[in-house]
């Protein structure tokens, strides 16, 4: 029968290697088997770290396991720790790793420490090796890159199109992502969203956007 915390690292295990991990143990540990590997028990000064995360042979991350139905929003102070050890046997890509996770087998939350003001929060799973390679060489993150984005072009604009994209600024920019627009039938909400996709995808550097209709007609007028 496996413990709890058994059962947990069991369930991470399975969730680092879908997004693209090779998992090892510390005693095992070869830098070249993989662009992206997950090493159990890897030692710090502060002890051994329940992972270490490191792409091309370099240190970028630490994940905290906990036992399954572990509340997790406690436990970034203790991910922050294994962040900021040093370490030894693997270059680091700066002196204090900028991702974190804490995971219990049901749950993940992840932290940049890169951020302007850096706060854990829930992800549906670990990013892929790929994905945090490209956030290491970018200059500044996304949320950063939020808080300077150009002045709104009123060109062709209704009023409360503007007013709508200039409110939606000043909500990103004080990091409050989830933002509710609501205009009046025939006021230019399609051309409304498609401005500020735009903007999130010119000057924030946003890679994916999911836009949710109910009908198809309105999919169709959006692609247009």
């Amino acid at each position: 029968m496996l413990t709890p915390e058994q059962h947990a690292r069991q369930l991470i295990d399975a969730q680092l290697a879908t997004a693209g991990w090779l998992v090892q143990d510390y005693k095992q540990l070869n830098l070249g088997a993989a662009a992206g590997i997950a090493v159990r028990e890897y030692p710090t000064a502060s002890g051994p770290a329940d992972y270490a995360l490191l792409i091309d042979r370099r240190l970028v991350g630490m994940v905290e396991a906990k036992k399954e139905g572990t509340s997790l929003t406690a436990v970034a102070e203790q991910t922050a720790r294994y962040r900021a050890s040093s370490t030894k046997h693997a270059q680091r890509v700066a002196d204090e790793l900028p991702f974190g996770y804490e995971a219990n087998g049901q749950e993940i939350r992840f932290i940049d420490a890169r951020d302007p003001e850096p706060r854990s929060r829930p992800v549906f799973g670990f990013h892929r090796p790929d994905t945090l390679r490209d956030w290491t060489r970018q200059i500044g993150t996304l949320r950063a890159r939020l808080r300077n984005l150009p002045v709104v072009t009123t060109a062709g604009l209704r009023d409360c199109q503007i007013e709508a994209l200039r409110n939606l600024d000043v909500s990103l920019k004080d990091d409050r992502p989830r933002a509710l627009i609501q205009m009046a039938t025939g006021s230019g909400k399609t051309f409304t969203a498609v401005s500020f996709i735009y903007r999130l995808i010119k000057f924030a550097g946003a890679k994916r956007v999911l836009f949710l209709v109910d009908r198809g007609n309105l999919g169709r007028q959006t692609l247009q």
